[in-house]
């Protein structure tokens, strides 16, 4: 457990050092309790223990039900208002290259009158590089804890950004793939890909209607923060579209190689019935003259053997030309 007490409105920041002893949570109790007027505090937990996460919400005064959502971490983006108290949940999305896979966490960020908690799930820890802004830039202290939810919100939704560019990038290189003249069956890399691509939809597109309301003006929110709340939404429905214009162009994608690989077994149909019909003639012609009858013509000329090899080799030839010429071969 982390938590950093803000002084508005100068930005100043005071850690406050909670220890191993029941996760911090009594030093962090103890702090909350001498708050002034002028400071809010920032907590932040990962993976917190159900007990530790209930005992801070008992005193904090949190819904349960808003603390049942924290503990589960198997929430869908959401806001949900308990009395004065805004939870709002986001999933944590990153980029694995080695494996090409879209890994995803969870993350809770509850916001009081005097305090913001964030509980995250997952390997992506975007509250760390939000403190490190918050730090930076004073000013986005000074709007209580929104500044927090703000911060927070745009780190992930900066870390969604560069994940699209690298699934764009490896959907570049199978789309290069597909159009190569190599006969390689992509079916297994493609429908990986897009299901990861379903995940990060599935991350980015419900957030878009929760970021929606932080755009306009609140009674309960400083009016100055409206702005960057609005940068966030914009950069989110960017990348909302372009994951949806990765899904889509993954079905295509999948489409075209699919008729690819019909079109592959077409050729080899056409050069197997081709061949079959080459060597058709030979089989016909030994299959006549390989009938035991007495009276067959040619049996007893001189040339017969090597007129019958000729047929055959003069039939096969002809087939052979025909077929290339129409590009069975």
């Amino acid at each position: 457990m982390h938590c950093v007490i803000y002084r508005q409105p100068t930005g100043e920041s005071e850690e406050i050092d909670c220890g191993q002893e029941d996760g911090g949570c009594q030093a962090t109790l103890d702090r909350l309790a001498v708050l002034d007027p002028d400071e809010f505090a920032w907590i932040r937990m990962d993976e917190p223990r159900p007990d530790e996460l209930h005992r801070l919400g008992k005193y904090l005064d949190l819904h349960p039900l808003a603390i049942e959502d924290a503990v589960q971490a198997h929430q869908r983006p959401k806001q949900e208002r308990y009395g004065d108290l805004l939870a709002v949940a986001v999933k944590t999305l990153w980029f694995v290259e080695r494996s090409a896979d879209v890994e995803t966490g969870e993350i809770m960020v509850f916001l009081g009158p005097s305090f913001a908690l964030t509980v995250r799930h997952g390997a992506l820890d975007p509250t760390a590089e939000a403190a490190g802004r918050l730090a930076a830039e004073p000013r986005l202290a000074r709007f209580g804890p929104v500044g927090v939810l703000h911060a927070v919100t745009d780190v992930i939704v900066d870390a969604y950004a560069q994940a699209a560019a690298q699934v764009r990038a490896d959907l570049t290189e199978l789309e290069r793939c597909v159009f190569s003249p190599v006969r390689d069956d992509l079916t297994e890399r493609i429908y990986s890909l897009k299901r990861e691509v379903v995940e990060f939809r599935d991350a980015v597109q419900p957030l878009v209607p929760v970021m929606q309301p932080f755009t306009a003006p609140r009674e309960d929110w400083p009016r100055e923060a409206v702005p960057y709340f609005r940068d966030v939404a914009d950069h989110l429905t960017r990348t909302d579209t372009e994951v949806r214009a990765l899904d889509d162009l993954l079905g295509s994608v999948l489409d075209a190689h699919l008729a690819k690989v019909g079109t592959w077994q077409n050729d080899d149909m056409r050069r197997i019935s081709a061949w079959a019909a080459i060597l058709a003639i030979p089989t016909m012609v030994a299959g006549i003259y390989g009938m035991n009858f007495a009276h067959m013509p040619e049996l007893d000329w001189r040339y017969g053997y090597p007129g019958a090899l000729g047929v055959m080799a003069l039939g096969s030839g002809l087939l052979y030309r025909a077929f290339r010429r129409n590009g069975w071969l």
